[in-house]
């Protein structure tokens, strides 16, 4: 570490003319030149070393300065206020930084800070309820990866243990959520429960999970890719406070809640230290908020209050959408696909199948080459005017006559908005009419090709890296 001198103040020096004036007249004579000897410079030597000394043991001493002490000192009565605070925290960084935090200041004590992210650095939180857990727990169980990833579901309520161990092994432990009754809820439409939903992330920071790095939160209906969720967070420095997820895809629901709000069925990734100001904070902040509507509108409203902004990733899909997902499924965007939400609410994904069979294929072929899984790959038969359309791990398509690339990154509408609305208005992303000669095909056989190519390129990527 290098010290800097500051210059001494230098006084302001008289003209030249009149310095010539007031000062009197001296003879101009020589004066010898000053000699230090030994002593006066070993003395100097000594002084310097003595207070570099002490400057050095001032910063890095363990014994903190007067300053950090009356810090330390509000920062803890200010926190004795809050309930269920978490231990207090030292005091803010030299540079004044409130988003920022050092590896040693901001780690859930992760003794390998500088290793590649992992799944062991990520804690799930999986907000379900006990009425709808024994049906959607089979949703968890096609994604979750015993042993390999960590996290609680939390549900309103017990539910009975399963007597097969094995099979109560197969899900992450099961947590009942804080009472929320001191909480006021005054929206006339919603449901309390967004109110114990939105306290997930600050109830799983409280569990003290060792290592952790992003807390992320889903729905016990949304089936998600564990490989790729990973390598976007990778993307993001996890010593920040960073706020990931994605909008609804519903323009009614965008505009009811925020455009900057990231929606929980279709995942929300917090990171540590965002995580840690909320668990200070964020029962204060759930006050001044009793009538807002769900659990995803109060979580975005304390985190504004942290001046956090959402950072948009295309892989979390809400799908607030009912019917046919064809379309958005065979255009999906040119980004890592991490989720999708509300699988009961639209048809089987693979026509032909039971919905559980469908999910449980669509799985399946998310798990064999997660990265390029739902790209699409486009070519033209310029002889015949044909373009095929492949979505890599869902359907082959081939339409009677040349669509350029621009008009097949259009979703095509197979599908209707949540609120029950067809018009293309209701969506915030592009969409273009169903071709009609193109679905024709679809049937009995159309069905049976598309399972067959899915399993066709399955084993082929299973063979190509044997």
């Amino acid at each position: 570490m290098t010290t800097t001198t500051l210059p001494t103040a230098i006084p302001m020096l008289p003209t030249s003319a009149a310095a010539a004036a007031s000062r009197p007249r001296r003879h101009c004579c020589p004066r010898p030149p000053r000699r230090c000897g030994p002593a006066a410079s070993a003395i100097a030597a000594a002084a310097l070393l003595l207070a570099s000394s002490a400057w050095i043991s001032l910063v890095f001493s363990s014994l903190s300065p007067l300053p950090l002490r009356r810090l330390r000192s509000w920062d803890s009565s200010s926190s004795a206020a809050a309930p269920l605070s978490s231990p207090t925290a030292p005091p803010p960084p030299p540079d004044g930084s409130t988003t920022r935090f050092s590896s040693a200041d901001s780690s859930s004590p992760d003794d390998d800070s500088a290793a590649p992210l992992s799944l062991r650095h990520v804690v799930f939180g999986i907000a379900g309820s006990a009425q709808f857990w024994p049906r959607r727990r089979e949703f968890l169980r096609l994604w979750w990866r015993p042993g390999a990833m960590r996290g609680h579901v939390w549900l309103d309520d017990r539910v009975p243990r399963p007597r097969n161990a094995s099979l109560a092994r197969a899900f992450p432990p099961i947590r009942v959520s804080e009472d929320i009754s001191r909480f006021r809820y005054t929206n006339p439409t919603g449901h309390p429960s967004g109110l114990r939903i939105s306290r997930i992330v600050a109830e799983s920071f409280r569990l003290g999970h060792r290592g952790a790095r992003w807390f992320v939160l889903v729905d016990d209906d949304t089936i998600l890719c564990p490989d790729n969720l990973v390598a976007v967070l990778g993307k993001y420095d996890w010593t920040e406070m960073v706020y990931i997820g994605a909008p609804s895809e519903s323009h009614s629901a965008n505009t009811y809640f925020s455009h900057s709000m990231a929606f929980g069925g279709g995942g929300i990734a917090i990171s540590y230290p965002l995580a840690k100001a909320l668990s200070r904070m964020q029962d204060e902040c759930l006050e001044r908020y009793p009538r807002l509507y769900g659990s995803d509108d109060r979580l975005h409203a304390c985190i504004s209050e942290l001046g956090v902004p959402l950072t948009r990733e295309y892989g979390f899909h809400q799908w607030d959408i009912r019917g046919n997902p064809h379309g958005l499924l065979a255009a999906h965007p040119i980004a890592p696909f991490i989720s999708i939400h509300h699988v009961e609410a639209v048809d089987p994904i693979y026509p032909g199948l039971s919905l559980l069979e469908s999910l449980k294929l669509f799985a399946k072929a998310m798990k064999t080459d997660p990265q390029s899984f739902l790209q699409r790959a486009i070519s033209y038969d310029r002889r015949k005017k044909l373009t095929f359309s492949v979505s890599l791990g869902y359907v082959v398509q081939v339409f009677p006559h040349v669509i350029l690339p621009r008009e097949l990154e259009r979703s095509e509408q197979t599908y209707i908005a949540w609120n029950r609305r067809g018009n293309r208005n209701e969506f915030d992303f592009d969409t273009r009419d169903v071709y009609r000669r193109e679905m024709t095909l679809k049937g009995k056989f159309s069905a049976f090709l598309d399972h067959l190519l899915c399993l066709m390129w399955m084993k082929f990527k299973y063979w190509g890296t044997r």
